[in-house]
């Protein structure tokens, strides 16, 4: 019988990118996916900021940065003219080593993580399926059906569900997915076009009630299209071809198409599972959340999924922590998947609402108040830390505690660079690690010494104080980067009980136990 610390489901980029992280923490993982082999299409194109920071773990983020097209501004379209552009670099060269959106087509990421996973001696399945699993509360037992038809049974202590909308995992544990269906039909077309939108920014118009955004490609004339359908050619999407969309907000836009490349329509969902975690069972990506294309968040919320988890799973199989840490991987992901639900639902809905008061925002409103709101740093700032996922936070949640000026327990870190340091550079540590911004007292330095806790001392600078940080203040971060603790005092014994009271050892790994 095949075994393993965990049977993942799915080979997408959630699934891939969970067994990366976990392969590198020393878990035996074993990857299947139904298909015969990785995406050919592009699919999901956005890399945002705050994967590109976590991606550093892995030494991931360099060849994304090198393979792919760095978009450095969006602009909005009223009318044929665009009436704001909000530049990344100028709103957030502050706030990440990452100020843009990249791009990088799903099928080419996927080959990326596939070629890692490869160096750390794991292939995915092909042509594998998941048949049934059950959960006998020390253990999982799957069923698995393999490329030659014959069924095989595989034990594992745990199972991730990384198989998309239609989520077999999810089915099985008989989790509700509330939600709804939007009423237009999406597209997306990859084209060789011309014109001033293919000028290596994104486009977005807002003025017909079909909704159209232009994301550029690395080759130069190439673009990404995404836009929606409605009226009567809505009823049958499958049988929809790229002469059958509206020109209009082509034409608004500009975007003169040669060749279509690539065409597909479908209709998309909102929906969040009622539990990502049900016994020894987790739920990632789209087979726990679904919500519009248009904010490019989706494939960056499966990731974030799969990062989060990675390290619990990892600590518990470790003998490092208590079961209970897996019960926050729930808690904290359902809470983000919900908030970026809503928020991208009412982007889209303003976007392509129907009837006389919604075209009059977008074509009159829309132009007059876009520029002047967005003419406010704090207002630029609030749309990138949004989109990027950088403002995402665990605060009040079982794992984090404490604070210190504006930065609590479950923050993300705040980026500081000069010309001499970056702390972000320690963050590629797959670990619990202290930071301390000044001078750490002997006692700290011991304590940490004595833990085998990297500990980090950046000599104090203005910048600190600007990025909200606070003066020998103690930072511990999760493994996954996140603060997990603030405190003023920087003593050890605030440690103590916090590893006490979260049934956590910090020790670095040592080694796991065996697989069932």
């Amino acid at each position: 019988m095949n075994c393993s610390d965990v049977l993942i489901i799915g080979a997408g980029p959630t699934g891939l990118v969970l067994a990366l992280w976990l392969r590198r923490q020393g878990v035996k993982v074993r990857i299947i996916d139904k298909t015969h082999g990785p995406g050919t299409t592009s699919r999901a194109l956005a890399v945002q900021a705050r994967t590109l920071e976590l991606y550093r773990q892995l030494d991931l983020t360099q060849a994304i940065v090198e393979r792919g097209h760095h978009v450095p501004a969006v602009n909005l379209w009223v009318k044929g003219e665009r009436v704001a552009q909000l530049p990344f670099e100028a709103i957030g060269g502050d706030l990440t080593p990452y100020p843009f959106l990249q791009i990088f087509p799903q099928d080419e990421h996927e080959r990326l993580l596939i070629e890692r996973l490869a160096l750390l001696g794991v292939s995915v399945e092909r042509d594998t399926e998941l048949l049934a699993f059950t959960d006998h509360g020390h253990l999982i037992n799957a069923r698995l059906r393999g490329p030659d038809g014959r069924e095989e049974h595989c034990q594992a202590f745990y199972l991730a569900g990384c198989d998309g909308a239609h989520s077999i995992v999810r089915k099985t544990l008989g989790t509700g997915f509330p939600g709804g269906t939007y009423q237009q039909v999406f597209y997306v077309a990859d084209v060789e076009a011309d014109g001033p939108s293919l000028d290596g920014q994104l486009h977005v118009d807002l003025d017909d009630a079909d909704f159209l955004a232009v994301f550029p490609l690395a080759q130069s004339g190439r673009a990404r299209l995404i836009g929606t359908v409605r009226d009567e050619r809505a009823e049958h999407p499958e049988q929809l071809r790229f002469d059958d969309v509206s020109q209009r907000a082509m034409h608004q836009l500009k975007v003169q198409v040669g060749q279509v490349n690539w065409f597909s329509s479908y209709r998309v969902h909102h929906r969040v599972a009622e539990q990502f975690h049900c016994g020894r069972a987790f739920l990632l990506g789209d087979a726990a959340h679904l919500h519009s294309p248009a904010g490019g968040q989706g494939m960056n919320t499966g990731i974030g999924d799969a990062i989060n988890l990675a390290w619990k799973l990892a600590a518990v199989l470790g003998g490092q922590a208590s079961e209970q840490l897996l019960d926050s991987y729930g808690i904290e992901r359902m809470e983000f998947a919900r908030r970026l639900v809503a928020t991208t639902d009412r982007v889209f809905s303003f976007a392509t609402a129907d009837g006389p008061i919604a075209y009059l925002v977008r074509t009159r409103v829309a132009p007059l108040l876009l520029p002047r709101i967005t003419a406010f740093d704090r207002a630029r700032e609030f749309l990138f830390r949004t989109v990027s996922q950088i403002t995402l936070n665990y605060r009040g949640m079982p794992l984090s505690a404490g604070s210190a000026g504006p930065v609590h327990g479950g923050d993300r870190l705040p980026w500081v660079k000069d010309d001499t340091q970056d702390n972000f550079d320690s963050l590629q540590y797959l670990g619990w690690q202290v930071h301390v911004y000044g001078e750490a007292n002997e006692a700290l330095r011991n304590w940490c010494q004595a833990e085998g806790i990297a500990l980090r001392v950046y000599a104090w600078l203005d910048a600190h104080a600007e990025a909200g940080l606070v003066h020998n203040a103690l930072y511990l971060l999760r493994p996954d980067t996140y603060v997990a603790l603030v405190d003023r005092s920087a003593e050890p014994r605030v440690l103590e009980r916090y590893f006490r009271e979260q049934q956590i050892s910090p020790q670095p790994f040592t080694a796991l136990r065996n697989a069932p």
